[in-house]
């Protein structure tokens, strides 16, 4: 899968892809990451990407030209490529909640353009030439890049090979509309806190229900909100309505 990223710090998103998972799939060639300087696409002298709102106010606005004109560059390679036209997505506070639905809907997709807002924002005529706009959350950064590394990090997890186990995806928390449950390791016992005796039982099916129960009781107390929406097989619905009846007597 192609990513490309503009912004006009390319040394913010670099880093964050030298290491880790992202950076060996990207060694692997399993993803392919171009980072765009917006200054590189300006065509006078000082490179200059942002200028005065017009009708006056605080900050700077990032102008249209130098971003038209990446867009143009980075669609036409797609097209010659993919023979598509390129998925432009703006992370804005303004925009979508991101989701983990849409993380798994975005990696189908072939090659996705990440625009990296900054300042107070872009001028508005961009929004012409973008697919959609994402938000991960409801405040306010100094700028896109963090948001669009979390958006490719979420989504290059769907993309086979990216990821060596492809449980770990399956299992993330809000796949299913659930949170995780517990995860242990050795040691079994540190300043007398113990690893649950059932996962050191070696019975995967009274492990299996044991997860399930964690997993639901968790999402139960912190996120009941995402309950209205998980996937649930009988054996959860049944513990889920044990959770509700045992909640609801401690409330009496």
């Amino acid at each position: 899968m192609r990513f490309d990223i503009v912004t006009i710090f390319p040394e913010m998103v670099t880093r964050a892809l030298s290491a880790g998972i992202l950076g060996r799939a990207i060694e692997r060639g399993t993803l392919v990451v171009n980072v765009h300087d917006l200054r590189d696409y300006t065509v006078d002298r000082h490179r200059i990407v942002d200028d005065v709102p017009y009708g006056g106010g605080p900050g700077m606005v990032l102008k249209p030209e130098p971003i038209f004109r990446a867009l143009e560059v980075i669609d036409a390679a797609i097209e010659a490529e993919a023979g598509q036209k390129a998925t432009v997505v703006l992370t804005s506070p303004q925009g979508t909640r991101f989701t983990q639905s849409e993380a798994q809907r975005l990696s189908t997709l072939s090659s996705v353009v990440l625009l990296c807002g900054r300042y107070e924002g872009i001028d508005e005529r961009v929004r012409e030439r973008v697919t959609m706009e994402l938000s991960i959350g409801d405040y306010v950064l100094t700028g896109g890049e963090l948001p669009a590394l979390v958006i490719l990090d979420a989504v290059s997890r769907f993309v086979p090979g990216v990821v060596g186990d492809g449980r770990s995806v399956e299992e993330d928390s809000f796949s299913r509309g659930l949170l995780d449950f517990p995860q242990y390791t050795r040691p079994p016992e540190i300043e007398t806190l113990k690893v649950p005796g059932v996962l050191l039982s070696g019975n995967h099916a009274q492990i299996r229900r044991w997860r399930k129960r964690a997993a639901l009781s968790r999402t139960l107390e912190r996120r009941p909100d995402l309950l209205a929406g998980a996937v649930l097989d009988e054996e959860e619905r049944e513990i889920l309505r044990e959770l509700v009846a045992e909640r609801d007597k401690r409330t009496d």
